[in-house]
């Protein structure tokens, strides 16, 4: 089984076990970190999108921050006497993959059927308010 997630802007496959260097995150050392899914392989089965995709959960730790390799640089104008030197060092997180999941409910708060039931009960007490209130008017005219 492995995962596509977004990590800082960009993709990454990722397994179950998996080591992966991303950009600095704000986390402190040990911290536990859930990862934007973008999809889910199984085998035969694939989440692509959609409602099925809010059930997919990847779990990461952060396991140190450190700093990328040297970049050097060098700028130079011949003929001019112009040459400029610089270098840059990324700052970098390494993440292990703990756990992908696919869970077999929709996360609290999500559910619409709950959400459907409470409209439609919201529709029925502001209806059968609304029409004693017109018979009160229409009575004592």
């Amino acid at each position: 089984m492995y995962a596509i997630v977004k990590c800082g802007g960009k993709q990454y496959r990722v397994e179950t076990g998996d080591s992966l260097v991303v950009d600095r995150m704000g986390e402190d050392e040990g911290a536990k970190v859930t990862l934007t899914p973008l999809m889910l392989a199984d085998g035969e089965d694939s989440v692509l999108g959609g409602d099925e995709l809010e059930q997919v959960n990847v779990e990461a730790t952060v396991t140190r921050h450190e700093r990328g390799k040297k970049i050097h640089g060098l700028k130079f104008k011949p003929k001019r006497g112009y040459k400029r030197r610089y270098g840059h060092r990324s700052d970098l997180t390494r993440l292990q993959i703990g756990e992908i999941k696919l869970l077999s409910r929709q996360p609290a708060g999500k559910t619409d059927s709950d959400s459907d039931s409470k409209d439609s009960k919201d529709s029925k007490d502001s209806a059968s308010v609304a029409n004693p209130s017109r018979k009160e008017e229409s009575d004592g005219s």
